[in-house]
């Protein structure tokens, strides 16, 4: 048995870039930043950022390009995926997304970077001011 779920809460680093593919269906792409803080053993304090790119189809690229912006504050649920292919020179090239199943926004209300409170409830995306304890799937 084998199991792939990713879960991540950081800031958007653009906005959703969206295609739609020759049968209709939408897929969007956007970086997402994480970052962690910790004490180095001199006692400084040290922050690594680490970047990962989401990938949305078809419904959720649609509201991602309409809700999310780049600098929104959002919560991913996925799964890992890495693609590889051969470049114009030939060379073998590869890279590792997240494929988004859920997403939501994590932005206080009246941010400017988000969607208001009302357009993104209906579209399906919940708004909070900060994660809970009863949202956190552990």
């Amino acid at each position: 048995m084998s199991f792939n779920k990713v879960l991540l809460i950081g800031n958007v680093g653009r906005d959703p870039e969206v295609r739609h593919l020759e049968g209709g269906s939408a897929v969007a792409n956007f970086t997402l930043a994480t970052s962690e803080r910790f004490k180095d053993k001199n006692g400084a304090t040290q922050d690594i950022t680490e970047w990962h790119n989401i990938v949305c189809w078809r419904n959720l690229a649609e509201l991602s390009e309409k809700y999310i912006r780049k600098g929104s504050q959002i919560f991913v649920e996925g799964k890992i995926r890495t693609r590889n292919w051969t470049d114009q020179t030939g060379n073998k090239r590869y890279t590792t997304e997240i494929l988004a199943d859920n997403i939501r926004l994590l932005d206080k209300k009246g941010s400017q970077t988000a969607a208001s409170p009302v357009e993104a409830q209906s579209a399906g995306f919940s708004l909070e001011s900060e994660p809970t304890d009863n949202d956190l799937p552990f």
